[in-house]
């Protein structure tokens, strides 16, 4: 995140106490495990959610926003925007985008977003009670759809002049929410932006499921309430990101990390045709042993 959002998240952490933070960190987690909807109550929760959560909410919606480059945006709508971590990262990928909106029910976290968002409009609202929601080019809904209905989907893809980004967690449950928006949303006349690299039927069949991965830089606060040794941690998520006119496809997008063997790499990626593994040997191509070597997870190919 931007070093001064950072900051100001970790004095907020410092204020409420280490133990108080860790405490509301431990409950956040587990919810997440559960599965269950997150209801952040009182200043140590927010706290908590800001530390723990906003930093790997902002890095996987970096790396998501990274496949619209190029799509014009002049207006966000963050949707269930908690701290802003999704209109940050928009914010940083579209600097002509001068208007920014969010929507976000819980005052503290609101709070939270308008000391680093200043020039953003924040709307008080409940998800399941909005009937509309107001146009923008870019609308995102960000880790904050999974238990709503379908309806909500349809009105927000109403909403959105350009694109439209769904992101979820990248569990079992998450991709198929994801998957399960796509379909509606490509037989409603969306055309795929990302990940797909093509509007064809999902090939990954359970219990596979379509997930990718954002690294996220621990700080030594973060570290302690996590009670891990690595200075970092993999936010795992499932995305589509959907757009109303039709925009370049890559061949093929990467499924999971790279597998390295000497003189080998293995990449399991999907294609228009379907998914496949795919091979690059040192010895007989050089030029593709050497963009394979290069390749991430989620890279496009």
């Amino acid at each position: 995140m931007p070093p001064s959002v950072r900051r100001s998240v970790e004095q907020r952490a410092d204020s409420v106490g280490f133990i108080a933070v860790k405490r509301a960190a431990n409950a956040i987690a587990e919810a997440a495990r559960d599965s269950n909807s997150v209801r952040l109550s009182g200043a140590e929760h927010t706290a908590a959610y800001l530390l723990t959560r906003m930093p790997a909410t902002y890095a996987a919606s970096c790396k998501v926003l990274d496949e619209l480059r190029g799509v014009p945006v002049a207006s966000v709508l963050d949707i269930g925007a908690g701290g802003g971590s999704a209109a940050l990262a928009a914010h940083e990928k579209f600097p002509l985008a001068r208007e920014i909106t969010l929507v976000e029910r819980d005052p503290l976290l609101a709070e939270a977003a308008r000391e680093w968002l200043p020039a953003a409009h924040i709307l008080a609202g409940d998800l399941r009670r909005m009937t509309t929601f107001p146009p923008h080019d870019l609308v995102i809904a960000a880790w904050s759809l999974g238990d709503l209905p379908a309806a909500t989907v349809a009105r927000l893809w109403e909403a959105a002049r350009v694109a439209l980004v769904v992101i979820e967690p990248g569990t079992l449950r998450g991709a198929a929410f994801v998957r399960k928006v796509r379909e509606e949303l490509l037989a409603a006349g969306a055309h795929m932006a990302a990940p797909c690299p093509a509007a064809m039927p999902c090939p990954m069949v359970e219990p596979d499921w379509c997930y990718f991965a954002a690294r996220v830089e621990l700080s030594s606060m973060q570290r302690r309430i996590q009670g891990g040794d690595l200075s970092y941690q993999d936010e795992r998520f499932s995305y589509v990101a959907l757009v109303r006119d039709p925009v370049g496809l890559p061949r093929a997008r990467i499924l999971r990390r790279p597998r390295h063997h000497p003189g080998l790499i293995e990449l399991d990626v999907c294609t228009a045709q379907g998914r496949r593994s795919e091979r690059a040997t040192k010895r007989r191509d050089r030029d593709a042993f050497r963009a394979a070597r290069h390749a991430e997870w989620g890279g496009a190919v």
